[in-house]
């Protein structure tokens, strides 16, 4: 359980000589105590972006004790080195909206360790476009949202009906104050204008075969080509089609020996825990954005 007036303080910025003091000293005039503190530079490489990163668990003192406060205490140092900079409260609950479509096994994983209390979350509503899970979502307690897609040949009226559903789903997130969007395998393309409202708060998951395997029964096709390992990914969401900012993968050896059938159960296996990773990482606010990259302090 967290202490009293306990907060995470995440920041990056141009890297320079004095950041760690000048956090390390705020909080300590201010009477802080730090209980944990990481810090990260990306200065090499081709790719590097220059900024440098920090990420602090600490206590207040009674006076300091809310965000907007904090947010005070830190201003001239926030212009003085061109912070982007956050402050959240330890016992703030994260409010999660968990998007699913036909397979459900990620859903589940993920239900079960909020109900254990593994995942310190809140979770107001599940959203799908098929009305499979609908009794599970019962079972826990939690509104299902059945927000169907419906399919024609006219690509005019198919766009149109997407933009109205997704929509929909905006205006849920916006009454039930969601702070991040889940697809635990929702199985549908979202269009660029909904990708740059949740820019930042949307997880997904898939198979780390592609580009090799794409479509229907993606196992079932690494298995007739030999693969030798089975991956996932799970990622920012971005109108790039599963190609945002990486947060987690994990990967398990198979041979031949296993079945088709054996490759998908092997695969849904690491897709569950590489995306309950990814949430709980990202709800305890140790995940931050790099360009095209994220800045992990596990």
């Amino acid at each position: 359980m967290p202490r009293h007036n306990e907060f995470i303080l995440t920041l990056s910025c141009p890297d320079a000589k004095g950041i760690v003091y000048t956090v390390s000293g705020l909080l300590y005039q201010a009477g802080c105590n730090i209980i944990d503190s990481q810090q990260y530079g990306d200065l090499d490489g081709a790719d590097a972006t220059g900024l440098f990163f920090m990420r602090v668990h600490f206590q207040a003192p009674e006076h300091l004790s809310t965000v907007a406060t904090l947010q005070t205490l830190f201003a001239h140092a926030r212009g003085q080195h061109r912070m982007d900079l956050a402050f959240h409260a330890v016992g703030d609950r994260p409010r999660l909206l968990l998007m699913v479509s036909q397979h459900g096994h990620c859903l589940n994983d993920l239900l079960f360790r909020w109900r254990s209390g593994q995942l310190p979350v809140d979770i107001p509503a599940i959203v799908s476009n098929h009305p499979d899970y609908a009794e599970l979502a019962a079972g826990y307690g939690i509104p299902f949202h059945h927000l169907p897609l419906k399919k024609t040949g006219d690509a005019a009226v198919d766009a149109e009906a997407k933009r109205a559903q997704e929509q929909q789903v905006m205006a849920l997130v916006e009454r039930e104050r969601i702070d991040l969007v889940v697809l635990a395998r929702y199985m549908q393309i979202l269009s660029a204008e909904f990708c740059a409202q949740l820019k930042g708060r949307a997880i997904n998951i898939h198979h780390s075969f592609l580009p090799s395997f794409k479509g229907a029964k993606p196992y079932f096709q690494a298995h007739a080509r030999g693969v030798k390992l089975i991956g996932a990914t799970a990622h920012y969401v971005t109108a790039e089609l599963d190609e945002g900012p990486i947060i987690e993968q994990d990967v398990e050896r198979v041979d031949h020996t296993l079945s088709a059938e054996d490759f998908t159960a092997v695969g849904r296996d690491i897709e569950c825990v590489v995306l309950a990773r990814a949430v709980r990482w990202h709800v305890e606010h140790r995940v931050l954005m790099n360009g095209h990259k994220c800045v992990v302090f596990r």
